[in-house]
């Protein structure tokens, strides 16, 4: 299995970059789940749709990295949506 760090090397990018990158999609991602859990305004499917587009946006950013994302995002906005809509 390829790392984060392996594929944007093999892609020739800076490893400061990739840094950049990552904290750029966990404040995304943080801002999403912050939204969902806080805005008692939102309805479960605008709180889907931001879930989708998180998810393509980080997609776009790590095309190769679906599977971290299923393992390491997916659960964390599965519990939000949990809380926040009192999903079973």
């Amino acid at each position: 299995m390829q790392t984060v760090s392996q594929g944007f090397e093999e892609r020739g990018h800076d490893p400061l970059e990739e840094g950049r990158m990552i904290r750029r999609l966990q404040l995304m991602m943080n801002l999403v789940m912050q939204t969902i859990a806080q805005d008692g305004s939102l309805t479960v499917e605008e709180a889907s749709q931001m879930i989708a587009d998180a998810k393509k946006a980080a997609l776009a950013m790590f095309p190769d990295k679906e599977l971290a994302y299923e393992i390491i995002w997916r659960p964390r906005f599965q519990r939000v949506m949990r809380d926040r809509f009192r999903l079973v």
